[in-house]
């Protein structure tokens, strides 16, 4: 019986960092967490996930952390080495991946568009799920995988951050050149992964692109006050609402499109 575990990146700031808590104390307690984050005192990454949450030494012991740079290939190989090691594919398998890296530089023309800022985006926004996806796609359960009763769902699912605003068909504005073109290209990268774990995995496994809203981060922090506080969410209540479309409302015939908040499609 293959024994599930799940993926967060990053987990150490933002929405990463709220999701990890949420599921620490809203899945089965025997499901281990590796959550990742560029700092190197992973000891103090771990002290921030936990802080205030009524902790066991189950709780802290199933909350694994590796370090990982999405912009260092290393890294990402260094961590899925330690998650071959922590969760062997004979006997564990990826239930939950959450790839979120990201970071915006907003152009409002494309006289705007600065080469450095343009090209780090891409690093982060779609090199950086590109990765993870090369290094812990493996981890994903294969068609003849036996899978425990204990989860929310039947299949895996593999999650990237994407964006209304990637979408091309909804882009009303224009704007943003680099952010909106490299959530374009994850919905695509997010695309091709399903089609292959179609192939690979069958029904077992499943990818989907994911728009949260506007989360009040730091990435969002420079529109805070343009945004209705009814539309701008806190990272805990954007946290729950995220594992609930993907573990109870997204079914395996949903697969290898973006969903949104609501549960609602965003057209490509």
């Amino acid at each position: 019986m293959s024994r599930p575990w799940i993926l967060l990146c990053p987990s150490s700031r933002g929405i990463g960092h709220a999701l990890t808590r949420h599921l620490l104390q809203h899945t089965h307690p025997s499901i281990p967490i590796l959550a990742t984050a560029r700092s190197s005192d992973l000891a103090e990454v771990k002290k921030h996930i936990l802080k205030d949450i009524r902790t066991s030494s189950k709780t802290e012991g199933r909350l694994q952390l590796a370090q990982l740079d999405v912009t260092d290939e290393s890294t990402i190989s260094a961590a899925a080495e330690q998650a071959a090691s922590l969760f062997p594919r004979d006997t564990h398998h990826l239930h939950l991946a959450f790839a979120l890296p990201g970071i915006l530089h907003p152009e409002k023309s494309f006289q705007q568009i600065d080469y450095a800022k343009a090209l780090q985006t891409y690093k982060v926004n779609v090199l950086g799920p590109m990765m993870l996806m090369k290094w812990f796609g493996d981890f994903l359960p294969r068609k003849d995988n036996d899978t425990t009763l204990e989860l929310p769902t039947t299949h895996a699912t593999w999650v990237t951050m994407s964006a209304r605003v990637g979408s091309v068909s909804d882009n009303r504005l224009g704007g943003w050149y680099s952010y909106r073109s490299s959530k374009a290209a994850v919905n695509s990268l997010t695309k091709s992964l399903d089609h292959q774990l179609l192939t690979r995995s069958g029904d077992k496994a499943m990818a989907v692109g994911y728009h949260p809203g506007t989360v009040k981060t730091d990435l969002s922090k420079p529109f805070w006050d343009s945004i209705a506080n009814d539309s701008l969410f806190k990272p805990a209540d954007a946290a729950e609402r995220m594992a609930s479309v993907v573990m109870t409302r997204l079914d395996i015939n949903q697969r290898g499109r973006c969903w949104d908040w609501k549960g609602e499609e965003v057209q490509p």
